[in-house]
C-alpha cells in the first residue's frame, strides 16, 4: 500500500501548490473543481498519517521491548498499536477503494410511470414528494425540468435535477422498478391493485464530460400540455431535442420560456448521452459494473411498496422496514445509508 500512499501524498502536495497560484485563483472552474478534489483526498491523507505514525510507534515499541526493564510496558504498547494498524488498514482499504468518478455530480431524475394506468402515475407523485422531502433534510436543492402531470394528480413522467455535493453518489441507488401493492381509491371492492414506476438516476453532464456537435441536434418547438387550469401554456415554449445520431431525445416544457426550457431539454440530452457512453464503456469492461447495487439497470426490479402491511422491501440487499408511511415523508436516509455499505462491501471485496 505504500505506493499508493505516495502516489495519494505526491497529488494533495500538487494541489496544495496550484491552490497557491495567482492564475488558478483567478480560473473559477479549475479552482472549484481543484478544491473539490482536495476536500475528497483530505479523509485519506489524515488516514495515512496516522497509519505512518503508528507504523513508527509500533516500531519504537518494539524495539524498546528487547530492554528487560521496558519489556512488560513495551508488550502492552505493542498490543495496542497493532490493534490500531489493523483498524487503520481497514479504514485505508475503504478510504482507498475506488470510487465512482460521478459520485460527486448532481443527479437528474427521471421518474415514470409504468403499468397500472392512473395508480402507477399517483405512485410516481408519491415518489417524488418522498424524494423531495429528503432532498431537502438532507441540504439538496431540487429542480424540475421537465414534467406530465395526470389530471386526478401524479405524474406519468417527471424529470428534475437534485443539485449539491455527492447527489449523484446518494440517489443513485434509486435507479429500477419500484413497486407498489396498495387499494386504489377508485377499488370499489377493495382489491390490492399492483403498480409499477421506473426510474433512471442519470449524473449531471456537462460540456466537459460530453460534447455535442450543433449540427447533430435538430430542435423542435410545441406547444405545451397540461392537465387543464391556469397552468396550461399557451405559446409554442416547450422545446423537444433530439440527437440525430443516436435518435436520444429531451424535452422540457415546464417553463414559460422557450430559452430556459431549451437549456433544460439540453441538459436532460447531455446526461442521457453520458449515460448512454458509460454503459457502452461498462459493456466492453464485461460484468465489472454489476458488482454494484447502483448499476442503474431500470429493468430490475429492486424494491416493493406495500402499504396494507406498512411496508417497504428492498430486494437488493433483504432490507424490510414496516415504517412505510414515515419513509415516505422522506425518511429515506437509513435506507440509503445501508446501500451505500453494501456496495462498498462489494467493491472492497473486489479490490
Amino acid at each position: 500500500m505504500t505506493d499508493k500512499f505516495q502516489q495519494i501524498k505526491t497529488e494533495y502536495q500538487e494541489i496544495l501548490l496550484k491552490l497557491a497560484d495567482p492564475a488558478v485563483l483567478a480560473n473559477a472552474k479549475e479552482l472549484a473543481a481543484l478544491s473539490q478534489r482536495k476536500t475528497q483526498l483530505e479523509p485519506s491523507i489524515a488516514l495515512i498519517n496516522a497509519y505512518e505514525k503508528a507504523s513508527k510507534d509500533l516500531a519504537d515499541a518494539k524495539e524498546m521491548a528487547k530492554d528487560h526493564q521496558m519489556a512488560e510496558f513495551a508488550k502492552e504498547e505493542v498490543e495496542k498499536l497493532e490493534a490500531t494498524i489493523l483498524k487503520l488498514e481497514r479504514e485505508l482499504k475503504t478510504a482507498l477503494t475506488p470510487q465512482d468518478p460521478n459520485d460527486q455530480k448532481n443527479a437528474i431524475l427521471e421518474i415514470r410511470a409504468g403499468t397500472g394506468g392512473d395508480e402507477a402515475a399517483l405512485f410516481a407523485g408519491d415518489l417524488f414528494k418522498m424524494y423531495s422531502k429528503f432532498a431537502e433534510t438532507a441540504g439538496f436543492k431540487i429542480s424540475i425540468m421537465d414534467s406530465s402531470p395526470t389530471p386526478i394528480g401524479g405524474f406519468r413522467d417527471i424529470t428534475f435535477e437534485i443539485s449539491g455535493p455527492s447527489a449523484y453518489g446518494t440517489f443513485k441507488y434509486e435507479s429500477g422498478t419500484h413497486r407498489v401493492q396498495r387499494v386504489p381509491e377508485t377499488e370499489s371492492q377493495g382489491r390490492i391493485h399492483t403498480s409499477a414506476v421506473t426510474i433512471a438516476v442519470l449524473p449531471e453532464a456537462e460540456e466537459v464530460d460530453i460534447k455535442i456537435n450543433p449540427q447533430d441536434i435538430k430542435i423542435d418547438v410545441f406547444r405545451s400540455s397540461g392537465p387543464g387550469g391556469q397552468g396550461v401554456n399557451t405559446t409554442d415554449s416547450a422545446v423537444r431535442v433530439t440527437h440525430i445520431p443516436t435518435g436520444i431525445q429531451a424535452s422540457c416544457q415546464d417553463t414559460r420560456s422557450q430559452l430556459k426550457n431549451r437549456e433544460k431539454a439540453l441538459s436532460i440530452l447531455r446526461a442521457r448521452l453520458f449515460q448512454n457512453l458509460q454503459d457502452e464503456e461498462a459493456k466492453k469492461l464485461g460484468d465489472e459494473r454489476k458488482i454494484q447495487i447502483g448499476s442503474g439497470d431500470r429493468s430490475e426490479k429492486i424494491r416493493t411498496y406495500n402499504f396494507p402491511q406498512n411496508r417497504l422491501t428492498d430486494h437488493r440487499i433483504g432490507y424490510t422496514s414496516h415504517s412505510l408511511d414515515r419513509m415516505l415523508e422522506g425518511n429515506i436516509g437509513e435506507l440509503i445509508e445501508k446501500l451505500k455499505e453494501e456496495n462498498m462491501k462489494l467493491l472492497t471485496k473486489e479490490a
